[in-house]
């Protein structure tokens, strides 16, 4: 079910990059974006809720779920006990941007590194 609603999201921003304001706001955006979808896509692979990850972490359901939907932009501490609620380490690195038409390519490189 989580994932085809991934599928919806992403067709449904999709279209929005359609949209020259938009496109920019969601590029000045991008960053944070990254963080939401990592930990979204972490848990799942996890198979962990929420309130899972939120008793494993020691962070409040309501920080992962703001964390989720980009509400917020969580400190790299609040990460860490993120990471750790999940049996993983944080790593923090930056990675090369091509160009506007690859895009994909470091975005990608967020997601696998």
């Amino acid at each position: 079910m989580e994932e085809r609603r991934m599928d919806a999201l992403d067709k449904l921003i999709a279209q929005k990059l359609d949209n020259p304001e938009f496109e920019r706001e969601w590029q000045a955006s991008e960053e944070e974006y990254q963080v939401s979808r990592a930990v979204i896509k972490a848990r799942l692979e996890r198979g962990m809720t929420q309130t899972e990850l939120a008793k494993a972490s020691g962070v409040d359901q309501r920080v992962i779920s703001r964390v989720e939907t980009g509400e917020t932009l969580p400190t790299v501490r609040t990460l860490g006990k993120i990471a750790r609620g999940l049996g993983e380490g944080l790593v923090i690195k930056f990675v090369p941007k091509r160009s506007d038409e690859e895009d994909g390519y470091w975005e990608e490189e967020l997601m696998e590194g």
